[in-house]
């Protein structure tokens, strides 16, 4: 039994993530900064909830130190939470940047940070080792007003294959996945068009994203490291020109 966690797991492609390691009988924890949420997950799918944001420091330092303490090491983290706030630049502040950072990045340095220090500690004993990381494929192409958003996210592609390198001495694999379109609000509407501007014909779901995370998590794919897999029904590959 693999002992998971799992930040920013309330709802959507984190909700999803936790629902798929617990079906996988893994034993689960995750953090969200709302209550609400966060019980109803926990409540569905008996993973452990932690309520915290997780840009306090202590509190998102204390939870995963607590899961080390009580089940004696983590095997997988997942680094799903992450906020847009999209705003223009000529409106936006330097304290909403630094937020969007803080929760978005410095957060899955935490986590990395406190498992590494324990491995370390442990004398590298655990075989095995995971570290997914929730990009974007914002990292790659941008719309207007998004530059905190992407900042964030390309900055996790770039602590990704760092981290890969670091914690190889600890058998901790660093990956990260780039979700494309991925629809996680039901009241979205979502036209015939939406889905036809996919390759893959349809709107990504969060499942999708989950069962990404399942793959690299699996102990036969410990030869895939360093790297950021791109799961947007094959967008960033099409060609798009003006219309004549």
């Amino acid at each position: 039994m693999r002992r998971v966690f799992v930040t920013g797991a309330g709802h959507g492609i984190g909700r999803a993530i936790v629902e798929a390691f617990v079906e996988a009988s893994d034993r689960v924890a995750f953090c969200d900064i709302d209550p609400i949420r966060g019980e109803e997950v926990a409540a569905l799918t008996g993973a452990r909830f932690f309520r915290l944001d997780v840009c306090d420091k202590e509190a998102l330092e204390g939870a995963v130190q607590t899961l080390l303490e009580e089940w004696g090491d983590l095997d997988i983290v997942v680094n799903n939470v992450g906020i847009g706030g999209f705003e223009p630049i000529t409106e936006t502040s330097v304290d909403h940047f630094e937020k969007v950072l803080n929760t978005n990045l410095r957060s899955a340095f935490i986590t990395a940070r406190k498992l590494a220090i324990h491995r370390k500690a442990q004398g590298a004993t655990n075989p095995y080792g995971r570290i997914v990381n929730l990009c974007s494929t914002r990292y790659l192409q941008s719309e207007p007003h998004s530059e905190a958003y992407a900042a964030s996210k390309g900055a996790i592609w770039s602590m990704t294959h760092a981290l890969a390198v670091s914690l190889a001495p600890y058998h901790i694999t660093v990956n990260c996945i780039a979700p494309g379109w991925i629809s996680v609000n039901e009241e979205e509407v979502l036209r015939p068009e939406d889905h036809a501007f996919h390759l893959s014909g349809r709107v990504g779901r969060a499942e999708d994203i989950a069962r990404t995370c399942l793959f690299l998590c699996d102990a036969k794919s410990d030869f895939i490291n360093g790297q950021c897999i791109t799961v947007d029904g094959g967008v960033t590959k099409k060609m798009i020109y003006p219309e004549e």
